[in-house]
């Protein structure tokens, strides 16, 4: 699978094969909650139970289907689907199975490069499978913290979710009203993996903020967070403070402060 450059032609995403890499994570996902209780409450995500995870990783999945089913070109009006939800929730697991069976034939009738509407950074059918990933990995995660075990990630893949992450971030405002906030008079964060030499500079502006992919070890920052890219993801994510012990940080802390409180999504 080709991976796509930045559009400012910066450096190549992390060789990730996300349409592979999806039907594994759910796997683990499905391996997870198996023998889990589904009603049990998971913090990250306030208000939800595993149940409610599970429902709209799934959910996720078969709509993100649909689209590349589809092959929009727009952004789409409605969003019914077939979700074949199970009766009982000891069926959910399977669902969840079933719901990557679901996505792998959508991968398999559409060919990756197929320009298509996304709402973020790169308008091609790609999209969509990379989005799918770090929708089910996240959700992943969320149940294993939920359960009390320490989520693991492989690297190479937590590279190219931090990179989708902060890429698509900016156009993210439709359903993260905050991150309009997200801007500054010429301010600078970088996150610098310690397992590895990525590193990802974020610029605010007056008028908004991007991700400055060449060379950015290069520049100063105002603000620095250090961790490995595992730790950096879930940073990246919300699912760990930036003041976490696996994580260090040195700057401007009103900044970081300020990133953090409006970069969910």
């Amino acid at each position: 699978m080709k991976t796509p450059k930045h559009p400012d032609g910066g450096s190549v995403f992390a060789p990730v094969d996300h349409r592979t890499a999806v039907a594994a994570e759910t796997a683990r996902f499905v391996a997870v909650v198996k023998d889990a209780d589904l009603a049990t409450a998971v913090p990250s995500c306030p208000g939800w139970t595993l149940a409610d995870l599970v429902k709209h990783t799934g959910s996720v999945q078969r709509w993100f289907s649909v689209l590349l089913l589809e092959r929009i070109q727009e952004p789409p009006r409605k969003r019914e689907v077939d979700l074949r939800l199970p009766d009982q929730d000891d069926g959910y697991a399977d669902w969840l199975a079933e719901s990557a069976t679901v996505a792998a034939d959508a991968f398999a009738s559409t060919d990756p490069n197929l320009p298509m509407w996304a709402w973020g950074v790169d308008q091609h059918a790609r999209f969509w499978a990379r989005r799918m990933l770090f929708e089910t990995l996240l959700h992943r995660a969320d149940a294993e913290l939920a359960l009390g075990s320490r989520p693991t990630i492989d690297r190479l893949v937590a590279v190219d979710g931090i990179d989708e992450f902060l890429v698509n971030l900016p156009f993210a405002t439709s359903f993260a009203p905050k991150v309009a906030n997200l801007r500054g008079p010429d301010k600078t964060i970088r996150f610098s993996s310690t397992d590895g030499d990525d590193d990802w500079l974020v610029r605010l502006r007056s008028d908004g903020f991007g991700l400055k992919t060449t060379h950015p070890t290069a520049d100063t920052a105002d603000a620095t967070v250090r961790g490995t890219a595992a730790d950096l993801l879930l940073l990246v994510y919300g699912r760990l403070p930036y003041t976490a012990e696996v994580l260090a940080h040195e700057g401007d802390e009103d900044l970081l402060a300020h990133w953090f409180a409006n970069s969910a999504f």
